[in-house]
């Protein structure tokens, strides 16, 4: 196994709750998590995401007629870039809506990909089904990260792989989620997405039934023209902050725009006339036993 060097302050780092109570409504908190997904317009932000499903289904080893599942797969980056390289693709996402954005891009692009609505922590597929499995900032966001993990390591046949990309808690959406939860906390109980951005836990997730895990921290840029600008975009379309806007009166609106308009022109690499925020995310591929 091939760990990065920054395991440790990963894994130390409180972002969410260590563990679940027993009387925590995972069915509530998937409908409210739903709810968010298919507000907005998550297509907008998510095929700006699409070099982050390429470089994914590259470090996977993607090849021409495999069976591929995306798993959580949003307006479908890795779907996209896996059928690009003829393998033969299934698309899930437990949001109709995000499907059909990512049907709409893939007949746009003349590819042949399955769509199909399923849960990530139940999916509907064979033991073994599948040659690799991928999710690109989708699956790290189930409420049961023990289900979902177990489910992507059920579908995918022995030798097979998983390749996850997932935002680190260390990095620009860390921070940002850590300003959302001041403002919308998340229900008690439901760990952090941003674990999964950790190697220490990728590892508790798959390493018993993986004979290979490597981890890559990579930045995907964020270009907009200002801090405002993003906003705008983030605040009409991103699920997480749309709702989080709509959810506050109106000078709590105006804290969160001081308070994310900080944060952005903090990590700005861009200079005065354009923004450009690194947003830190883990490459992971995970060989099964």
């Amino acid at each position: 196994m091939i760990m990065n060097s920054r395991s440790e302050r990963a894994a130390a780092i409180g972002t969410g709750q260590a563990g679940a109570p027993d009387n925590v409504d995972f069915n509530a908190v998937k409908q409210r998590q739903q709810a968010t997904w298919a507000a907005g317009d998550y297509a907008v932000i998510g095929a700006r995401l699409q070099i982050v499903g390429e470089s994914l289904t590259e470090a996977a080893d993607v090849r021409a007629d495999e069976q591929v599942i995306d798993v959580a797969a949003g307006n479908g980056n890795a779907s996209l870039a896996a059928a690009r390289r003829f393998a033969r693709v299934t698309s899930t996402d437990y949001v109709p809506e995000l499907l059909d954005k990512a049907a709409a891009r893939a007949r746009a692009d003349g590819l042949d990909i399955e769509f199909q609505v399923a849960d990530a922590e139940a999916l509907p597929f064979a033991d073994g089904a599948f040659d690799v499995a991928l999710s690109t900032f989708g699956v790290m966001f189930t409420p049961e990260p023990s289900k979902a993990a177990r489910e992507l390591r059920r579908v995918v046949r022995s030798g097979g792989r998983i390749g996850l990309a997932n935002w680190t808690p260390e990095g620009f959406l860390g921070d940002l989620f850590r300003i959302i939860a001041r403002y919308a906390p998340a229900p008690a109980g439901v760990q952090s997405p941003m674990l999964w951005g950790t190697e220490p836990r990728i590892v508790e997730l798959f390493g018993p039934e993986a004979t290979d895990i490597r981890c890559e921290r990579r930045l995907y840029n964020f270009r907009y023209r200002s801090a405002a600008h993003w906003i705008d975009i983030f605040r009409n379309f991103y699920g997480p902050t749309h709702k989080t806007y709509g959810a506050l009166a109106p000078d709590r609106q105006a804290q969160l725009t001081a308070d994310i308009t900080e944060l952005l022109e903090r990590h700005n690499v861009g200079g005065p006339n354009s923004l450009v925020v690194p947003g830190e995310y883990l490459e992971v591929v995970i060989t099964k036993k």
